[in-house]
């Protein structure tokens, strides 16, 4: 499928820049910083815990909060992966070039997306390397760790997603990337509605909260309604970015 092979030209791309290493050695950096913390902080606390029933583990306060802190930081590096995948290519006035390959628009839609996904996952596992190494010492829960890291990869799929259409939108990159931050941060933050008296309207806000259900899956309680949210919102964004670059077709 000619998707793969866009995919592995992104993602080769991505590897080529200084800024993919640059993300990938400060994100691990951060991150890794805050899991130290986590864990000392964990370490002060434990004794006293193991006299407290019910008493939340290794699991809730340290792997947890690593996690929803990987969340927050991708949240600013995702649109700096997403902003060159459409907008460079208009800017350098390659697009019709790629118009002309015998590709369809949803086989170049999903090659991109792929490929920025591909280097996100790589991501994703390194950070969650910082997790298992507690199993050196002790134990943790693996299905509460499983649906943490589950949530996390639909969410950055979003994110990708949702980058990959701003970056249509647009022949600068910078811009694609400031209007990508913007509507994911409100996107985090609409929850907060929920906490006002609004009715359905609340209840609205709080359904389509990027966080609302990222949060669920990291508590380990699996629900389909949390899966279908983001895969319906990577279709979504995937749907309008290929509408978007058909209509740039018909131009040319």
């Amino acid at each position: 499928m000619m998707a793969f092979t866009i995919a592995g030209r992104e993602l080769r791309s991505l590897f080529i820049s200084p800024l993919a290493w640059s993300i990938l050695a400060v994100v691990q950096l951060i991150l890794a910083y805050m899991f130290l913390i986590q864990l000392e902080g964990y370490m002060a606390v434990q004794a006293r815990l193991l006299g407290v029933e019910g008493a939340p583990g290794v699991t809730e306060l340290v792997v947890a909060p690593v996690l929803y802190n990987a969340s927050i930081v991708l949240l600013m590096v995702v649109p700096m992966l997403t902003m060159r995948l459409v907008s460079e290519e208009r800017r350098a006035q390659t697009l019709s070039l790629l118009f002309s390959a015998p590709l369809s628009m949803s086989e170049i839609v999903l090659g991109k997306f792929l490929g920025v996904m591909g280097f996100l996952l790589i991501m994703v596992l390194m950070i969650v390397l910082m997790p298992l190494s507690l199993l050196v010492g002790g134990s943790i829960d693996l299905g509460m760790l499983l649906a943490g890291v589950l949530g996390l990869v639909l969410l950055l799929a979003s994110f990708a997603a949702l980058g990959l259409f701003m970056s249509t939108l647009t022949e600068q990159p910078t811009i694609a990337a400031v209007s990508t931050f913007a509507v994911l941060l409100l996107l985090w933050i609409i929850n907060a509605a929920s906490n006002a008296d609004l009715g359905q309207t609340s209840e609205l806000f709080t359904y389509l909260s990027l966080v609302q259900h990222f949060e669920s899956l990291l508590r380990g309680v699996f629900d389909s309604a949390d899966v279908i949210y983001y895969l319906l919102f990577v279709t979504l964004f995937l749907g309008l970015s290929i509408r978007r670059l058909d209509a740039d077709r018909l131009q040319h």
